[in-house]
């Protein structure tokens, strides 16, 4: 079960995906899957990953659903549980019994690089699910689940079990556990950066003059990877 840092997720809450980005970008770290959207009209979520991997049916032994429900156990209160769906896009990643269990054990959100469905269900019961798109057919006979608590990828990017995800409005960020205290702390200066620049310019300053007093382009100008 990953670890809970209160401290992290609460300074996670408090900046958005794309100050993350341009803290990643900065720091040579790659962690922005493109288009893992949320689903619905759902809060912002941050929390130590628990993984799962989903193939197409046949290509593992264990039945997606009861995968699914052994990694929710696992992962536990606080995390977000990511799908790695990308073997099997178009099939229904995450359903409304999984997010109802999801939402009795704790965790606070679903990120998946595949299409989910029962979004009236996670609605109901207050479940923030972030995907590609929404699916209606079952997963039954369709996919397989090749392990949970594993190593994954989510939109290419590489997501080990307790690493961070911080997902809102804008999409989804990955961030090794091992440098989310770096990676918070420069988001934090994008963001009071740019609420600096945002005031000037309300206040009248000329908009260039505002960027170059901060040296903004040069402070987001991503490193060589």
């Amino acid at each position: 079960m990953p670890s809970v840092d209160s401290r992290i997720i609460s300074q996670l809450l408090s900046v958005s995906t794309p100050n993350v980005s341009d803290a990643l970008d900065r720091l040579g770290i790659e962690g922005a899957p493109q288009g893992i959207l949320p689903i619905y009209n759902c809060p912002k979520i941050a929390g130590p990953a628990a993984t799962l991997k989903l193939v197409t049916a046949g290509k593992a032994q264990e039945s997606t659903v009861l995968g699914t429900l052994r990694a929710i156990v696992k992962g536990g209160p606080g995390s977000i549980l990511v799908i790695d769906a990308s073997d099997n896009p178009k099939v229904n990643a995450y359903g409304g019994v999984a997010g109802a269990t999801s939402k009795h054990n704790g965790l606070v959100g679903c990120v998946t690089d595949g299409v989910v469905r029962d979004v009236d269900e996670y609605k109901g019961y207050g479940m923030p699910v972030y995907g590609r798109g929404i699916a209606q057919q079952s997963v039954r006979g369709r996919s397989s689940c090749a392990g949970y608590g594993i190593d994954v990828k989510l939109g290419g990017v590489s997501v080990r079990p307790g690493d961070y995800i911080l997902a809102d409005d804008n999409g989804t960020v990955v961030i090794p556990h091992e440098r989310v205290a770096e990676v918070v702390e420069f988001a934090k200066k994008v963001k009071a950066t740019e609420d600096r620049v945002i005031a000037e310019i309300r206040a009248g300053t000329d908009p260039i003059e505002a960027h170059e007093k901060v040296n903004y382009d040069n402070m987001l100008k991503a490193q060589a990877s």
